[in-house]
């Protein structure tokens, strides 16, 4: 039996069922929070499932399914939904990333930059501080709802990007630009307080050594550098998670309705 045959025996409402899941399905993968690799893949799996028969009864009337034995339509219409679902996870996952970048800033200034541990979030090695606030704004995400806004940025963006439609590739790359723009940004705002206070650090430091050349300053002040940037980060934590969920909340409306 023939692909074609074989497409021609599934019903309407299954082809529209796999269009839906392949947006969720993608997302659920990328997102922040819900894509982090802690999580196993069988249980992202089922709550992609769980998420695409919820939202099935109020989008599925906005995608049209191919008609039955059309491969090529098919294809078309499963590959565009994985693409608007990789989109907007990556999008949310971009902003996510400046908490990382605030880690590596704040690791550097507190002379933490070689101490490297696994994050679990990007399944990659990083900076202790780096990891740190990964989790610690994952556990934010979820702890203030935050995820809410991405389940509703997700079932909003059937409005905005209807399944089977034409894929604006210039504003999706324009608007993935300005998110790891706005990462950045924010991931060095976030590090600014350890930022002045590496410049007034290490700017004393250097006029001590200056005073007294025979002595190691640096590696005598290093101590007191972890401890007072410890310190830093503990009063400031609330603020930077504060800062981010912000601008977390500020970016995705952009796909609310």
């Amino acid at each position: 039996m023939s692909a074609a045959s074989l497409l021609a025996l599934f019903p309407a409402d299954i082809t529209v069922l796999a269009a839906i899941f392949a947006r969720v399905g993608a997302m659920m993968m990328t997102a922040p929070a819900f894509g982090d690799f802690t999580i196993p893949a069988r249980v992202r799996l089922a709550i992609a499932l769980g998420l695409t028969l919820a939202l099935a009864p109020s989008v599925a009337g906005g995608v049209q399914a191919p008609a039955a034995g059309d491969a090529f339509a098919l294809l078309l219409l499963i590959g565009g939904e994985t693409l608007i679902g990789l989109f907007l996870g990556l999008f949310a996952r971009a902003i996510a990333a400046a908490l990382n970048v605030a880690g590596e800033v704040i690791a550097l200034q507190m002379g933490l930059s070689l101490a490297q541990i696994f994050d679990p979030t990007q399944d990659v090695q990083g900076a202790i501080v780096g990891g740190f606030l990964a989790i610690l704004g994952a556990t934010m995400i979820f702890a203030t709802d935050a995820h809410h806004l991405l389940l509703a940025a997700l079932s909003d963006s059937y409005g905005l990007l209807a399944p089977g439609g034409e894929i604006a590739f210039g504003d999706a790359a324009a608007a993935m630009i300005s998110a790891v723009a706005a990462a950045f940004s924010l991931g060095v705002r976030l590090a600014a307080p350890f930022i002045v206070f590496g410049l007034v650090f290490y700017t004393g430091a250097g006029v001590l050594n200056r005073l007294m050349p025979q002595a190691q300053v640096f590696f005598m002040l290093l101590p007191a550098n972890l401890v007072i940037g410890l310190m830093l980060l503990m009063l400031t934590t609330g603020l930077i998670m504060t800062a981010f969920l912000t601008r977390f909340e500020a970016e995705l409306s952009q796909f609310l309705r």
